[in-house]
């Protein structure tokens, strides 16, 4: 065999595999938006694939790509949504699946100022509130249960201050101009933040479960590996590792 030869098949071994990846394009609540790129990154490590992560309010991608947003998989922070586009027949028949389980704390970047009961919010020594818009994001739905049960909601009208998503929700914490709000627990798993402020971590009885379910939107091999990846221990680790609880758990 020629040299010339030989050189044409390592090149062409070489660059087959490249040929073959694709480009994912991922919708993600903002919730799991850094966990999704650690998941990512890992992923990448036995993958060709790019994944494109884009964050937001569940509510609005799903209205995005009922507009035919080119999104090929849709990590929601809820499962009304992954339901309706499974009915709509916008998704793949028997995609739909549970990802995470999400938790709910109240936070204060400030150090003593949330107590471990909540009992700061009927002592009402804030300005402002922080919580995510109930009708978009399933995490500031959470924290209106929370509220309603505690027969608060109605009266703190006047000092809530909504973000549009669960990420605008921890900025406004962050930066004072909330003096504090309703997080996921995951914003603050192994944040310096977090050590320094102060935070409740809301009993689950006190709002509906914040079942977290993808939806397969684009059937591609591409698409099915980054599946099946989430769906594995490893992936598992790292999403219990953020702050979530896992399927695995739930049925243990």
């Amino acid at each position: 065999m020629s040299v010339a030869r030989l050189y044409t098949i390592v090149l062409l071994l070489l660059v087959a595999p490249l040929c073959n990846a694709e480009t994912l394009r991922v919708a993600v609540a903002s919730n799991f938006k850094t966990t999704l790129e650690a998941l990512v990154e890992d992923f990448a490590a036995t993958s060709k694939h790019r994944v494109i992560v884009a964050s937001g309010s569940t509510g609005k991608h799903y209205a995005q790509i009922l507009n035919g947003a080119p999104f090929d998989l849709f990590f929601a922070a809820d499962v009304r949504r992954p339901r309706l586009l499974e009915q709509q027949k916008r998704s793949v028949p028997g995609s739909r699946f549970t990802y995470a389980i999400g938790k709910l704390v109240l936070w204060s970047s400030e150090a003593g100022y949330v107590d471990d009961q909540g009992l700061v919010l009927e002592t009402g020594a804030f300005r402002h509130l922080a919580m995510a818009n109930p009708r978009l994001a399933p995490y500031g739905l959470a924290a209106k249960q929370v509220l309603q049960q505690r027969g608060l909601y109605d009266k703190l009208q006047s000092r809530l201050v909504r973000g549009e998503n669960i990420a605008q929700t921890f900025q406004f914490v962050a930066t004072g101009n909330a003096q504090l709000g309703f997080v996921a627990l995951s914003q603050l798993q192994g944040s310096s933040m977090a050590q320094q402020g102060s935070l409740w971590t809301i009993p689950e009885s006190l709002y509906d479960p914040i079942e977290q379910q993808a939806v397969l939107l684009n059937d591609t091999p591409a698409a099915r590996a980054l599946v099946a990846y989430i769906k594995s221990d490893s992936a598992e680790r790292i999403i219990r590792r953020f702050g979530y609880a896992t399927p695995s758990q739930e049925r243990e």
